[in-house]
């Protein structure tokens, strides 16, 4: 039986530091008692497909992991989830991983860590599984990986969604194959040479025929739907944690564009799935049931 999502991108583990403040380098804030540490799972394909499967589509895990302890914990708990990981490449490399600082407003700064060997072979990937396939999520982590399964989706019909959160030189044919691109606020901007967001969709729209999204942070996304822009503001909750809150935002929008939903349907949704995972602490430990988003959605920002 074929599978709802299959997600090609990162995964690793994380080390959350809680802190009154954000350290500063030469004052008083460069030596800073930590108010408390954490490890949890984490990283942008992986906690998406973890929102997917929450949100009841069958998702599959195309990643790369370390032959270690840190390896192992990510494979658990994302079987736990209900993702499959029959197809994860397990490797000598050690698993990534991440530090993020979080600070007493809910807002973090991640300083993240990959080797370069750690990576999915382009010619490994399960091609019956991705074509099996309602929609392939890719990020920007293991760019060979990405590319050849996107490229196969979109030669088997099938969406591709994606998290892209920076520019390389491959940044440009890898949008070639991602029919709706869902994007960090400053990568339209850079791809662009615009300062303003729309004014950069709209210019994107020029070689991109595809619905563009735009994730804002606590404003919440835009998307151009044809030539019309779409605005729609995030969802106001008391914010714990925002790690991992793109992620589970790009999980929901992968579970309504399955089902063919309505642009501002859809990121109305995605935008209350990151809303209440902003309420929990880590990435995966913030990912929201489905009850949890209707509940928001019906009460509201």
């Amino acid at each position: 039986m074929g599978v709802d999502v299959v997600g090609v991108g990162a995964s690793c583990v994380d080390h959350v530091c809680r802190l009154p403040v954000f350290p500063e380098a030469g004052g008083a804030r460069s030596k800073l008692r930590m108010q408390a540490q954490t490890r949890s799972c984490g990283g942008q394909t992986a906690t998406a497909l973890a929102t997917c499967s929450s949100l009841g589509l069958r998702a599959a895990y195309l990643g790369a992991v370390g032959d270690d302890e840190d390896g192992r914990r990510i494979l658990r708990e994302l079987s736990e989830r209900g993702v499959d990981v029959a197809h994860v490449q397990v490797e000598a490399s050690p698993t990534a991983t991440a530090t993020i600082l979080l600070d007493a407003a809910g807002d973090r700064i991640v300083l993240w860590f990959r080797e370069p060997a750690l990576c999915y072979p382009p010619d490994r990937l399960p091609s019956d599984l991705i074509a099996s396939a309602r929609v392939v999520h890719i990020d920007d982590v293991d760019e060979p990986a990405a590319l050849a399964a996107a490229t196969l989706a979109r030669a088997n019909g099938i969406p591709v969604t994606c998290d892209i959160d920076h520019i390389t030189a491959a940044t440009p044919e890898l949008l070639k194959h991602i029919s709706h691109p869902v994007f960090a606020e400053s990568v339209p901007l850079e791809l662009t040479g615009e300062r303003d967001p729309e004014r950069a969709l709209r210019r994107l729209r020029l070689t991109h025929p595809g619905r563009l999204v735009v994730t804002l942070g606590d404003r919440g996304a835009m998307a151009l739907e044809g030539d019309t822009l779409l605005v729609l503001p995030a969802f106001r909750v008391t914010v714990v944690d925002s790690t991992g809150a793109g992620d589970v935002f790009r999980g929901a929008y992968i579970r309504a564009l399955a089902d063919d939903w309505p642009a501002a349907a859809a990121i109305r949704f995605a935008n209350a799935a990151a809303a209440v995972s902003c309420t929990k602490a880590g990435a995966m430990g913030g990912v929201p049931s489905l009850p949890e988003v209707e509940a928001l959605l019906t009460r509201g920002a």
